[in-house]
């Protein structure tokens, strides 16, 4: 038995290598494999992460100069790409979307304009009308600069005004696209709200009486009175208003449109580009083309085209200087506000009865409102099924826009 035991336990010893030859060579000693599993300092075992390389564009294969920049700005070269695989639908009515392109355009036109203006305007009573006169006939090119600011802000509202109703009659508002809706109605507010703030700072005769007839219209509405004492300052219009219109017109509402505007590119590049109903079904739609660079490149176009159009108007239909707004003076005759602002004027003239004024307001903001939410109330074109009511109210609005436009202008002129 024992014997049994010890030949039981020789077997299980390995056999003893054998001696390796002369002149050859000696096996590498093994390495143990490395362990992911080592315990943390401390006897804590942590798990191994794996992280993602924060660039995984480093090794693509571009330019020296691309190179560099990817290396510094890494996390905008998504968004490139994005960018390069966004499409364009093209079809017959393609045109209509270079309109919010060239709104866009007419207000970075604007802003540049405005801080060349700044550095010679001085906002108040005794000087706003003097260093606007000094603009326009003293500093070089001032007068030209003037022309194309004021130029740009009526092209900025038309061309708002044209993207606005395009886009409802192709019911581009429809489901996802609500909120992108909501934020172009909002910038079109806001390019109305430049209009009138702008409109006192020549501190000429004409914009101070439109301006006083401008603020007295919401006295009627319910808490008016208090809202009109902001704007002015005080009971009346005066260096007190000018200064709260210069404020309102140089920090706030462009601090306001910034924040929206970026809101509605983001919704515009994440959304895409909407087709009109139907023209995805019935083969309407001819093909699609890359966003960046082909769609930018024609918008490019357009852009060049409104400037140039903006440089003739400047130069050959100047806006005049007026004189210098007297508060003792009369009123002139023929006082009414900027072209953007005639259809709202007529319906207030229309309505002259007692509470007319205020039917007229709240007409305004209860259709202003009912616009801004009409995605939300048209469940047809979210089925992207044809809505006709939604369509003959739009033709309704802007038959009153229209309509009203042409009276003021028959009965004023330009």
């Amino acid at each position: 038995m024992a014997e049994n035991n010890k030949t039981a336990a020789a077997g299980a010893v390995p056999p003893k290598p054998k001696a390796a030859a002369p002149g050859a060579a000696k096996p590498a000693p093994s390495k143990p494999a490395p362990s992911n599993t080592a315990p943390a300092s401390g006897g804590v075992y942590k798990p191994p992460v794996d992280r993602p390389d924060p660039n995984p564009y480093k090794e693509t294969r571009v330019s020296d100069l691309t190179a560099w920049f990817q290396e510094r700005f890494y996390v905008l070269v998504p968004v490139i790409d994005y960018l390069k695989k966004k499409e364009v639908p093209k079809h017959r009515l393609s045109f209509w979307y270079y309109f919010g392109g060239l709104a866009l355009f007419f207000f970075m036109i604007q802003i540049v304009t405005g801080l060349l203006l700044l550095q010679y305007y001085k906002p108040t009573e005794a000087e706003a009308f003097a260093s606007f006169v000094f603009i326009q006939q003293h500093v070089p090119y001032g007068w030209l600069i003037r022309q194309i600011h004021a130029w740009s802000a009526n092209l900025m509202a038309l061309m708002a005004f044209i993207h606005m109703f395009s886009t409802f009659f192709m019911k581009s508002y429809r489901k996802p696209r609500e909120l992108m809706w909501v934020s172009g109605f909002l910038l079109l507010v806001l390019t109305l709200g430049f209009g009138f703030t702008g409109y006192l700072l020549p501190w000429n005769e004409l914009a101070f009486f439109a301006t006083q007839v401008g603020t007295e219209v919401p006295k009627v509405a319910p808490g008016g009175a208090f809202l009109v004492s902001i704007l002015r300052g005080g009971e009346e219009v005066s260096g007190e208003t000018l200064t709260r219109m210069f404020s309102l017109h140089v920090v706030l509402l462009p601090g306001l449109l910034m924040l929206v505007l970026s809101a509605h590119l983001m919704l515009v590049q994440v959304l895409g580009t909407s087709a009109p109903i139907g023209y995805k079904g019935t083969g309407m739609i001819k093909g699609y083309e890359k966003f960046f660079p082909t769609f930018l490149a024609k918008d490019a176009i357009g852009w060049m085209i409104g400037f140039a159009l903006l440089v003739y108007l400047a130069w050959a239909f100047p806006w005049h200087i007026g004189i210098k707004a007297d508060p003792l003076t009369p009123a002139p005759v023929g006082i009414k506000p900027e072209w953007y602002f005639w259809a709202q004027f007529q319906l207030l003239k229309d309505l002259k009865f007692e509470g007319g004024e205020l039917l007229a307001i709240i007409s305004l903001t209860v259709g202003g409102i009912v616009w801004m939410l009409v995605p939300f109330f048209d469940r047809q074109a979210s089925k992207e099924e044809k809505s006709p009511a939604f369509t003959i109210f739009g033709l309704l609005v802007l038959a009153f826009l229209l309509i009203n436009t042409f009276r003021v202008y028959l009965e004023y002129g330009w």
